[in-house]
Protein backbone atom coordinates (compact mmCIF):
# COMPACT_ATOMS: atom_id res chain seq x y z
CA UNK A 1 0.00 0.00 0.00
CA UNK A 2 1.01 3.46 -1.21
CA UNK A 3 2.04 6.22 1.49
CA UNK A 4 -0.81 8.10 0.36
CA UNK A 5 -3.33 5.32 0.78
CA UNK A 6 -2.11 4.28 4.22
CA UNK A 7 -3.41 8.19 5.41
CA UNK A 8 -6.27 7.99 3.56
CA UNK A 9 -7.17 4.62 5.64
CA UNK A 10 -5.90 6.13 8.73
CA UNK A 11 -8.20 9.22 8.09
CA UNK A 12 -11.12 6.34 7.62
CA UNK A 13 -10.35 4.45 10.42
CA UNK A 14 -10.03 7.65 12.51
CA UNK A 15 -13.42 8.99 11.40
CA UNK A 16 -14.87 5.37 12.30
CA UNK A 17 -13.70 5.48 15.49
CA UNK A 18 -15.11 8.56 16.48
CA UNK A 19 -18.81 7.46 15.33
CA UNK A 20 -18.44 4.80 17.55
CA UNK A 21 -17.03 6.73 20.16
CA UNK A 22 -19.89 8.93 20.43
CA UNK A 23 -22.32 8.49 22.94
CA UNK A 24 -25.72 9.89 23.64
CA UNK A 25 -27.11 10.11 27.28
CA UNK A 26 -30.43 9.17 28.19
CA UNK A 27 -31.60 10.54 31.56
CA UNK A 28 -33.88 7.66 32.89
CA UNK A 29 -36.45 9.60 34.93
CA UNK A 30 -40.20 8.23 35.76
CA UNK A 31 -41.15 10.90 32.69
CA UNK A 32 -43.27 9.76 30.24
CA UNK A 33 -41.71 11.17 27.66
CA UNK A 34 -38.18 9.59 28.63
CA UNK A 35 -39.36 6.72 26.18
CA UNK A 36 -39.98 9.24 23.32
CA UNK A 37 -35.84 10.49 24.58
CA UNK A 38 -34.85 6.86 25.05
CA UNK A 39 -35.90 5.76 21.19
CA UNK A 40 -34.89 8.60 19.92
CA UNK A 41 -31.34 8.50 21.04
CA UNK A 42 -31.14 4.95 20.18
CA UNK A 43 -32.26 5.25 16.43
CA UNK A 44 -29.54 7.82 16.33
CA UNK A 45 -27.04 5.77 17.79
CA UNK A 46 -28.12 2.63 15.63
CA UNK A 47 -28.08 5.31 12.63
CA UNK A 48 -24.66 6.90 13.49
CA UNK A 49 -22.71 3.91 14.60
CA UNK A 50 -22.76 5.48 17.97
CA UNK A 51 -24.03 4.37 21.93
CA UNK A 52 -26.44 4.65 24.53
CA UNK A 53 -25.81 5.38 28.28
CA UNK A 54 -28.20 5.57 30.53
CA UNK A 55 -28.36 7.17 33.46
CA UNK A 56 -30.88 6.39 36.56
CA UNK A 57 -30.48 9.02 39.55
CA UNK A 58 -31.76 7.67 43.23
CA UNK A 59 -32.89 10.11 45.26
CA UNK A 60 -31.05 9.43 49.10
CA UNK A 61 -33.63 8.44 51.62
CA UNK A 62 -34.92 11.46 54.17
CA UNK A 63 -33.98 11.31 57.75
CA UNK A 64 -35.23 7.97 59.02
CA UNK A 65 -35.70 6.87 62.91
CA UNK A 66 -33.48 3.69 62.68
CA UNK A 67 -30.07 3.41 60.29
CA UNK A 68 -30.53 -0.09 59.61
CA UNK A 69 -34.00 1.19 58.15
CA UNK A 70 -32.42 3.39 55.87
CA UNK A 71 -30.09 1.35 54.60
CA UNK A 72 -32.50 -1.34 53.22
CA UNK A 73 -34.36 1.15 51.80
CA UNK A 74 -31.48 2.69 50.09
CA UNK A 75 -30.82 -0.95 48.72
CA UNK A 76 -34.32 -1.24 47.57
CA UNK A 77 -34.03 2.00 45.75
CA UNK A 78 -31.01 0.69 43.89
CA UNK A 79 -32.20 -2.56 43.13
CA UNK A 80 -35.48 -0.62 41.18
CA UNK A 81 -32.73 0.88 39.24
CA UNK A 82 -30.80 -1.83 38.14
CA UNK A 83 -34.01 -3.49 37.41
CA UNK A 84 -34.94 -0.67 35.61
CA UNK A 85 -31.59 0.01 33.56
CA UNK A 86 -31.67 -3.78 32.87
CA UNK A 87 -34.95 -3.67 31.16
CA UNK A 88 -34.46 -0.41 29.35
CA UNK A 89 -31.05 -2.15 28.24
CA UNK A 90 -32.63 -4.63 26.19
CA UNK A 91 -35.05 -2.52 24.65
CA UNK A 92 -31.43 -0.14 23.42
CA UNK A 93 -30.03 -3.29 22.50
CA UNK A 94 -32.80 -4.48 20.53
CA UNK A 95 -32.60 -1.21 18.38
CA UNK A 96 -29.23 -0.85 18.34
CA UNK A 97 -27.59 -3.79 18.77
CA UNK A 98 -25.34 -2.86 21.49
CA UNK A 99 -25.67 -3.25 25.00
CA UNK A 100 -25.70 0.72 26.56
CA UNK A 101 -23.45 2.02 29.48
CA UNK A 102 -25.70 1.53 32.56
CA UNK A 103 -25.15 4.55 34.95
CA UNK A 104 -26.56 4.91 38.46
CA UNK A 105 -25.95 7.95 40.68
CA UNK A 106 -27.59 8.76 43.89
CA UNK A 107 -28.15 12.48 44.78
CA UNK A 108 -30.03 15.36 42.95
CA UNK A 109 -31.16 14.11 39.46
CA UNK A 110 -29.69 17.35 37.93
CA UNK A 111 -26.51 17.78 40.20
CA UNK A 112 -25.46 14.54 39.54
CA UNK A 113 -26.04 14.87 35.97
CA UNK A 114 -24.21 18.08 35.31
CA UNK A 115 -21.25 15.87 37.44
CA UNK A 116 -21.28 13.24 35.33
CA UNK A 117 -21.27 15.22 32.13
CA UNK A 118 -17.97 17.28 33.83
CA UNK A 119 -16.35 13.79 35.10
CA UNK A 120 -17.34 11.58 31.44
CA UNK A 121 -15.57 12.02 28.66
CA UNK A 122 -17.42 9.65 26.49
CA UNK A 123 -20.41 11.51 26.31
CA UNK A 124 -21.27 13.44 23.41
CA UNK A 125 -24.62 14.24 23.42
CA UNK A 126 -27.40 14.56 25.83
CA UNK A 127 -30.78 13.42 25.01
CA UNK A 128 -34.13 14.66 26.90
CA UNK A 129 -37.94 15.04 25.88
CA UNK A 130 -39.84 17.47 26.24
CA UNK A 131 -43.05 17.19 28.26
CA UNK A 132 -45.67 16.87 26.34
CA UNK A 133 -48.32 19.37 28.20
CA UNK A 134 -48.81 22.72 28.44
CA UNK A 135 -46.71 22.96 31.33
CA UNK A 136 -43.50 23.78 30.09
CA UNK A 137 -40.82 21.80 29.00
CA UNK A 138 -40.11 20.19 32.06
CA UNK A 139 -37.92 20.92 35.47
CA UNK A 140 -34.54 19.43 33.72
CA UNK A 141 -34.80 20.74 30.66
CA UNK A 142 -35.58 24.55 32.30
CA UNK A 143 -32.53 24.73 34.57
CA UNK A 144 -30.34 23.45 31.55
CA UNK A 145 -31.19 25.74 29.46
CA UNK A 146 -31.67 28.46 32.44
CA UNK A 147 -29.53 28.71 35.33
CA UNK A 148 -27.50 25.69 34.32
CA UNK A 149 -27.22 26.19 30.70
CA UNK A 150 -23.57 27.28 30.89
CA UNK A 151 -22.37 24.40 32.50
CA UNK A 152 -23.24 21.79 29.76
CA UNK A 153 -20.27 20.81 28.22
CA UNK A 154 -21.94 18.89 25.36
CA UNK A 155 -25.13 19.86 23.02
CA UNK A 156 -28.04 19.17 24.36
CA UNK A 157 -30.74 17.84 22.05
CA UNK A 158 -34.70 18.14 23.02
CA UNK A 159 -36.85 15.66 21.29
CA UNK A 160 -40.44 17.27 21.22
CA UNK A 161 -42.68 14.70 23.74
CA UNK A 162 -45.66 14.27 21.08
CA UNK A 163 -43.30 12.31 18.09
CA UNK A 164 -44.74 9.41 17.49
CA UNK A 165 -42.70 6.48 16.50
CA UNK A 166 -42.93 6.71 12.75
CA UNK A 167 -41.85 10.88 13.24
CA UNK A 168 -38.52 9.46 14.85
CA UNK A 169 -37.67 7.05 12.32
CA UNK A 170 -38.13 9.86 9.89
CA UNK A 171 -35.92 12.56 11.78
CA UNK A 172 -32.74 10.52 13.00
Amino acid sequence: MGRGAAVISRVMSDSTQTKRDRVFLVVVDDSPERSIALRYAALRARNSGGRIALLRVVEPVGLVEWAGVGVMMQEERRQEAESMLSGLAAEVQEITGGMPILLIREGDPRDQLLALLDEDPRISILVLASAAGSGGPGPLISALVSRHGARLRVPLTIVPGTLEDAELERIT
